[in-house]
């Protein structure tokens, strides 16, 4: 039985999305890797009897081969690879350290993130930096690409993704392919309605950059903001 025609409150898809993950049961974590069940029995069925066989633990179920897990009836040569496949990122996963976060203290800090994307350009494009409550990055985007002389950005895209991912600060760039780095006055108005919109929000708009192929222009730096 697909898992479509399962009963709402069976679907673990639609489970995860509506509740989040931490909602979905092991059983439901597995079926939703197997994707469906068997002629006889649900997806959720299946994965249920599957971990029944191993004590209900992932680390036991990591240890069956494929062929072990192909004697389930029900579970194909696909199946037993998708389930090997998600135990084997889960196993890489718990080996690998957690990446340290770069850290933001200056405006020389943005820029070295902002440089590599923006410094040789040839049209202008507008990115943000999205940073948690100590100033360390948590994601660096890019919002809009635009011609020779302008890129304007929807700053309701902007705060979209900084809620997104819980940003308490952020700190936005463009580059002026003129190598002119005098602010434009819609770079100022641009820069004012940014930080009108992030005090409403209660997320901080720290710095704007202007960036050249060899330089920048920092607002917080020259009282701009």
């Amino acid at each position: 039985m697909s898992i479509k025609f399962l009963a709402e409150d069976d679907r673990p898809r639609e489970k995860f999305l509506l509740k989040g993950k931490n909602a979905v049961s092991d059983a439901e974590l597995l079926a939703i890797i197997m994707g469906s069940g068997s002629r006889n029995e649900s997806a959720v069925e299946l994965a249920r009897r599957i971990l029944d066989s191993v004590g209900n633990n992932f680390h036991e179920l990591s240890k069956l081969s494929l062929q072990d897990l192909m004697k389930f009836k029900g579970v194909g040569e696909a199946k037993a690879i998708s389930i090997a496949t998600a135990l084997e990122i889960g196993r890489r996963r718990a080996s690998q350290e957690v990446p340290e976060r770069k850290e933001i203290g200056k405006s020389l800090d943005a820029y070295e993130i902002f440089r590599p994307y923006l410094s040789d350009l040839n049209t202008e494009e507008f990115w943000a930096i999205f940073l948690n409550q100590k100033n360390k990055v948590i994601q660096t985007k890019q919002l809009t690409s635009g011609g020779i002389s302008s890129s304007i950005v929807d700053i309701r895209v902007l705060y979209k993704t900084a809620l997104e991912v819980f940003a308490v600060g952020i700190i936005v760039a463009h580059n002026h392919p003129s190598g002119n780095l005098k602010p434009s006055q819609e770079d100022l108005k641009i820069t004012k309605q940014i930080s009108d919109a992030g005090n409403i929000l209660n997320i901080k708009l720290l710095d704007h950059l202007i960036l050249s192929q060899t330089s920048y222009f920092s607002f917080a730096d020259e009282n701009f903001l």
